[in-house]
């Protein structure tokens, strides 16, 4: 049989599961505990893109939802045995609900978990708000804080900007500077750049780098078939060059922080697993709650159409089981069997891995196609593979010497 509302005509579930394959359990849940956000980012997926269902949505979870919210994650680590779940408090903006309040909702998602589970709790935030007292609460209820920040100066406040149209790069760094004192830094959980193809690449990273973050991530704008990217330059791989040349600062670097686009496509590139959405075939392990309770995909779908994250399930009265059923889910974890023809005959795929599932979409033709950053995935991905590949035969040389 073939499951409804599935994205991929003629693939075949049943046969599936006849041949083994079981659906991955969700390790990490997104919790939108705020709506709102107390920024006016242009390239936002949650605001500035087809769906805007955050406009019905409570501002605030209520405190019945996310009772419900951690009683659901409980059976489900208790279900599938797990001994290791992450809880990422997110947003809008998280910090709107003030860190006691996040503290709480930490303990409380602890609490309803087996002692055999561990819980990471963390925060993904703009980083405005913080300051020493929420650190220090923040750092007392063992939640980890990463921050958003868009390179130097001059670039993050293009982009990441009040309502008012202020850019916001002096508050974010000194939010990044104690983050990274001995007494906060436990709880760094990292920095998130969002790629701009039109800046500087190498003095991105080395900006990024100077605030001794203990992990980076760059993130390709959320962008589809429908409403690609903008290229400044007009051609097809200013996104890759850009990857190349930060990769290249990264690489060269004599004691460089760990990234985890490059370190999942090099360990991709050996023959690994990625631990990023953006590459690889690897399933995707994590659901989203909404502030009402839904239970959604990831919602970088968001900018796909209206509706494109929805499940139909909700905390109230459904578990997060029910989700591993959904087409759009098992979509994200069947690995090559999700690609089209064109993917599944690249060269690069087992890296690439089709892209980032939202980046694939094409109004009238769902899901089944390359990445939209199909050409500057390829450039990239070749680039690092012909730069590994020649320190391996120069290591393999040096030692037989």
């Amino acid at each position: 049989m073939t499951a409804v509302g599935w994205p991929y005509e003629g693939l075949d579930v049943a046969a599936l599961l006849a041949g083994g394959w079981r659906p991955t359990p969700f390790h990490e849940v997104i919790i939108k505990v705020h709506q709102r956000c107390n920024l006016a980012c242009s390239y936002c997926y949650v605001y500035e893109h087809a769906d805007q269902t955050w406009r019905d949505r409570p501002a605030v979870m209520p405190a019945e939802v996310f009772a419900s919210v951690a009683q659901r994650l409980g059976n489900h680590v208790r279900e599938h045995d797990l001994r290791r779940v992450g809880a990422v408090l997110h947003g809008g903006e998280p910090m709107l609900l003030g860190a006691e309040r996040l503290g709480g909702l930490a303990e409380q998602l602890r609490a309803a978990l087996p002692s055999s589970c561990e819980l990471r709790v963390g925060m993904q935030t703009n980083g405005v708000l913080l300051n020493e007292a929420a650190l220090r609460v923040l750092r007392d209820h063992d939640i980890t804080v990463a921050v958003s920040v868009d390179g130097i100066a001059e670039n993050h406040d293009r982009y990441r900007v009040t309502h008012g149209g202020r850019g916001t790069f002096s508050a974010v760094s000194r939010a990044i500077e104690l983050l990274a004192r001995p007494e906060y830094r436990s709880g760094f959980g990292g920095l998130l750049c969002t790629v701009a193809p039109d800046t500087d690449a190498a003095e991105c990273y080395r900006q990024l780098r100077s605030f001794d973050p203990p992990a980076i991530d760059f993130l390709l704008p959320h962008s589809n078939w429908g409403a690609p990217p903008d290229r400044p330059g007009g051609g097809e791989t200013e996104y890759g060059a850009w990857l190349i040349a930060a990769f290249d600062a990264w690489y060269d670097d004599p004691e460089p922080v760990p990234v985890r686009l490059f370190e999942s496509v090099i360990d991709l590139t050996l023959g690994g697993a990625s631990r990023s959405e953006q590459v690889g075939l690897s399933p995707a392990a994590l659901v989203v709650v909404e502030s009402d309770g839904a239970i959604e995909q990831v919602d970088a779908l968001k900018t796909a159409y209206p509706g494109a994250c929805a499940t139909g399930l909700n905390v109230s009265r459904d578990e997060f089981d029910a989700a591993l059923a959904h087409p759009g889910v098992l979509a994200r974890q069947i690995g090559l069997a999700a690609l089209g023809e064109r993917c599944a005959a690249c060269p690069v795929r087992r890296v690439c891995g089709g892209g980032h599932y939202a980046h694939r979409y094409r109004p009238g033709a769902g899901f089944r196609n390359p990445s939209v950053y199909c050409s500057d995935l390829q450039l990239f991905i070749e680039h690092v593979r012909d730069r590994v590949v020649a320190d391996s035969r120069d290591l393999a040389l040096a030692v037989t010497r």
